[in-house]
């Protein structure tokens, strides 16, 4: 089972835009993309990281009787008041896997274990750490509560009730739940095959002989290893020169390949930008001006169905706009939701006066005291600074005149996935 190909002006912005708000850009790329990967069908402990392809309810009730949440002894609460209480106990125990046979007498009271079906009769438990008892006899200080130290059939879900919607991603914790309300498969969408191309004549890879002018490829290993961590197959697909005829064969390739493309360079609109004047020919490339910083240019096209996201090829950009734009963008190709940033309010820790027009993110980390300091230079080139830092500090849209201790938005690589 496969969805629909995306259609050829998913990309495209309302007429007369010229420099596109962050939040509305983000707003048009969201309405404009649906999930592109297939459905299969896996056993639970094989789906972690998996987007579910449609709603999981639940098979049976958790937990499925009334149990005792304590080792303890187990009566009727309404044999029992205030003051001292001295309850015979009946032979046996109830102990979980092994419910106790029989009922327990008003006045009665049985030896029960933490699990174990409560037996009839039964309603409530004592602590064993809150009871003396020479084997024959209980004694302990009432009163309690009607229902101590139980658990009732159903009170975390009850049978049928719908667990998880679909598109939710599955994590750690959700395939416990899935299997204790007996689910053993569930209907989950295929991983996205996200390939990594980039392009210049400029470019080399580290290791290899640089000549003039030459600078060595920092985009494509970020890139690829961004995307691992967000459980996306990553898909290396090299590095093209300034050849319109290569690079038309390497996004050939990329279509047999992967669900969607990053570029880095020539994305732009001067002569050696090949990879916007290529996807131009296709009809389908929207060059993209975003009121942002680091970034602004972003070009976005299909190439035989296959969306391309066009980075910067700067390395600060290019990273700035894979985490803003790509990754929630993906997230929807893989059928989730579109996933923001959570960020966080602390003290500013610098000074800063911003103009109004364009939203600004700045590297910065978290000092001892919990604020925010940013990186000595705000230059695009400056890569050294994405190491420095732990996160983005966030400027809105308009005018902004930061002083310490100011309010500002922390957003940590972390609440990225990475």
């Amino acid at each position: 089972m496969r969805p629909p190909p995306l259609r050829n002006d998913c990309f495209a912005l309302p007429a007369g835009v010229d420099w596109t708000p962050v939040d509305d850009a983000m707003a048009q790329l969201r309405d404009g993309l649906h999930a592109v990967t297939g459905v299969i069908r896996l056993p639970v402990d094989e789906a972690a990281g998996r987007v579910l392809a449609e709603p999981v309810a639940a098979l049976r009730s958790n937990p499925p009787m009334p149990n005792s949440a304590v080792d303890g002894y187990g009566f009727a609460h309404a044999a029992t008041g205030s003051g001292p209480q001295q309850l015979p106990l009946v032979e046996g125990r109830a102990a979980a896997g092994v419910p106790f046979e029989g009922g327990v007498p008003l006045g009665q009271a049985i030896r029960i274990l933490t699990g174990a079906i409560l037996p009839e009769g039964v309603d409530t438990v004592v602590l064993e750490e809150d009871v003396t008892t020479d084997g024959a006899n209980v004694a302990f200080h009432g009163p309690l509560r009607a229902g101590s130290n139980t658990r009732k059939a159903g009170e975390d879900v009850v049978a049928g009730a719908q667990v998880f919607d679909a598109g939710h991603r599955l994590g750690a914790p959700d395939l416990a739940l899935l299997s204790a309300l007996g689910v053993a498969e569930v209907s989950v969408r295929e991983p996205l095959r996200v390939g990594v191309l980039s392009t210049g004549d400029e470019l080399v890879a580290a290791g290899q002989p640089a000549g003039p002018g030459q600078i060595f490829d920092a985009n494509r290993p970020m890139l690829l290893a961004m995307l691992r961590r967000w459980g996306v197959v990553a898909v290396d697909m090299g590095h093209v020169g300034d050849d319109r005829a290569a690079l038309a064969e390497r996004l050939d390739d990329a279509r047999d390949r992967c669900d969607a493309l990053l570029t880095s360079g020539g994305a732009s609109a001067g002569d050696e930008d090949h990879v916007s004047a290529l996807l131009a020919e296709t009809g389908s490339l929207r060059n993209w001006r975003i009121a942002l910083k680091p970034g602004r240019p972003l070009a976005l096209a299909l190439w035989q169905g296959m969306p391309v996201f066009g980075l910067p090829g700067n390395p600060v950009a290019a990273f700035v706009c894979t985490l803003l734009f790509a990754r929630p963008a993906f997230a929807v190709l893989e059928g989730a939701e579109w996933s923001a940033p959570q960020g966080f309010t602390v003290p500013a820790a610098f000074k800063k006066n911003k103009k109004p027009g364009r939203r600004e993110y700045l590297r910065a980390r978290l000092d001892a005291e919990g604020r925010a300091e940013v990186f000595v230079s705000e230059g695009s080139g400056r890569i050294s600074g994405l190491s420095w830092a732990t996160g983005l500090v966030e400027l809105e849209d308009g005018a902004r005149d930061v002083r310490p201790g100011d309010p500002v938005r922390f957003l940590p690589y972390a609440s990225f996935g990475l």
